[in-house]
């Protein structure tokens, strides 16, 4: 089996490095437009192999898409990174370009290939991505609401001093501000959440998940790679080995939760064909609204693009 990572930046190389150390594939290819770049990357991850005990087989390339050809499995990180000061919405149109390029590229040696997309602002570029490649939306696919789940874990760990393995949740929605939050649906080891915070306290942690990103985009100067490459692998997983499992992950809408034509974040079976089921779960007025106003959000982005790539 063939994965090609598109981008050896942060991401890229990230999820090269740790699909590596899965050894749950035969080959990954990693593709850049920087000449040397991902052939030095790809060396350097050949290299830790035999400490890792892996069989998989990495190859670096510059701009050769030839070599992606018949890939399983392709996970799109193209695109500049969000920089200090700069929102996931002021990357839209730059990035626009870039996902529609490396999109029809890609799927041209790969046609049956499940596209997952990790550029940001993630769902607009999701949706790009899916006009471009022209397959079925079962097969392309965005990141973004494991990533904010596993942060959302993190900081409820911290606040309730707890395991965050033990903490079941789910966020709906664009992955970034209009992101929404499902109290009622939180659990730590079955306990329904409110058993611990009420859900003003609660929606403190929402605000610090929501600015996940931003606080590291301070912090560094520029995204956070690790946390983000850990939920694409899990979903790479999760196809490659047909495990049925339910993430929440940005899905092209046709109706579900009375919304069309638009990526949002909702939860979704994950198996070999990509995305085997959409699952509606039942939402409150309050969260409806919440559904309603990150759906506007997303589409007002994409509205306001420019589409002639």
């Amino acid at each position: 089996m063939k994965i090609t990572i598109i981008g050896a930046g942060n991401v890229g190389t990230s999820c090269a490095s740790l699909l590596a150390q899965k050894d749950i594939v035969n080959e990954i290819i990693l593709i850049d437009t920087k000449e040397k770049l991902s052939e030095g990357k790809s060396l350097d991850i050949s290299q830790m192999s035999s400490i890792i005990r892996s069989n998989t087989r990495i190859f670096g390339v510059t701009n050769d898409y030839s070599k992606s050809k018949n890939s399983e499995i392709i996970i799109i990180t193209s695109g500049i990174p969000r920089k200090k000061g700069m929102s996931r919405d002021d990357l839209a149109n730059i990035n626009a370009k870039i996902i529609s390029s490396v999109t029809k590229k890609s799927i041209f040696f790969s046609p049956n290939a499940k596209l997952i997309i990790v550029s940001n602002p993630l769902d607009v570029m999701t949706y790009i991505s899916y006009l471009t490649a022209k397959i079925d939306s079962s097969r392309v696919m965005g990141m973004g609401g494991i990533l904010d789940t596993a942060r959302y874990r993190f900081f409820l760990s911290k606040k309730l001093d707890c395991s965050p393995l033990d903490i079941h949740t789910l966020l709906l929605g664009g992955h970034g501000d209009t992101m929404v939050p499902l109290y009622r649906y939180t659990s730590i080891s079955g306990i329904p959440l409110m058993e611990f915070l009420s859900e003003e306290e609660n929606n403190v942690l929402i605000e610090k998940t929501k600015k996940g990103g931003e606080e590291i985009v301070n912090l560094l100067g520029t995204s956070a790679w690790i946390s983000p490459s850990a939920s694409v692998i899990q979903m790479v997983e999760a196809i490659i080995k047909n495990s049925k499992r339910i993430f929440p992950c940005s899905v092209f809408l046709q109706g579900e939760y009375k919304l069309k034509n638009i990526y949002l974040g909702v939860p979704v079976v994950l198996g070999k064909y990509g995305i085997e089921k959409i699952i509606e779960i039942k939402l409150n007025k309050k969260e409806k609204i919440l559904l309603n106003k990150s759906f506007l959000h997303v589409k007002n982005m994409i509205q306001k693009l420019d589409l002639n790539f």
